[in-house]
């Protein structure tokens, strides 16, 4: 019997530990904070396009808060206002014009416009790169930097022969770009600030 109780008081002990253990363990994983969401960049003077999605915030009203797309046509549809012309306003213009609207119905409206994605500002590369694709353009942007966003050239890509698309008004215009030369830091005039619409082809 002294050995029964022995045995069963160091098992008892044991799953006081464990229990402990497990405790403890619960706790640091409730006090755990999520992680950090990805920093938005500051789109706060950023010229709003069509396809970029939109959020709209009416303070203490969340019937007339919510996310919004940019038409075709450029306009957006809120409830209570309307259709707003967002396309080629910043969001603190587009946050005047619907707080303006919105007089009519509300005794002093407060709005607020940001910008949840951007889908609007768009450059394009082709041919032998890893990555070919679309990619957003939501900051300053060069040829070789897009070139290195897209994987880099391939083994075969003709590097000192690539071209830059570039749409103006009616017309279009073709530059070309020579990457061993301006990757050796030479003919940087070629590394061109890239515009929405632009296609980077590299043969």
């Amino acid at each position: 019997m002294p050995m029964m109780s022995k045995t069963a008081g160091t098992i008892a002990a044991a799953l006081i530990v464990v229990s402990a253990t497990a405790f403890a363990q619960g706790r640091a994983a409730a006090n755990q904070k999520p992680p950090a969401p990805a920093p938005v960049p500051d789109t706060s003077e950023f010229v709003i396009g069509a396809e970029d999605m939109l959020t709209v915030l009416f303070f203490r009203d969340k019937e007339l808060s919510g996310d919004v797309t940019v038409r075709s046509d450029g306009m957006i549809t809120l409830p209570l206002v309307g259709d707003v012309r967002a396309e080629g306003r910043t969001p603190t213009q587009l946050s005047d014009d619907i707080k303006n609207l919105a007089a009519r119905f509300l005794t002093e409206p407060a709005v607020n416009v940001f910008v949840r994605q951007v889908n609007s500002r768009k450059v394009y590369i082709t041919g032998e790169v890893k990555m070919p694709g679309m990619y957003p353009l939501t900051s300053p942007r060069t040829v070789i930097q897009l070139i290195a966003m897209a994987g880099g050239v391939l083994e075969f890509a003709k590097k000192n022969d690539i071209t830059v698309l570039r749409k103006d008004g009616t017309a279009s215009r073709a530059f070309r770009f020579n990457y061993e030369n301006v990757a050796r830091g030479q003919s940087l005039e070629q590394n061109l600030e890239l515009r929405p619409g632009d296609t980077i082809v590299v043969p």
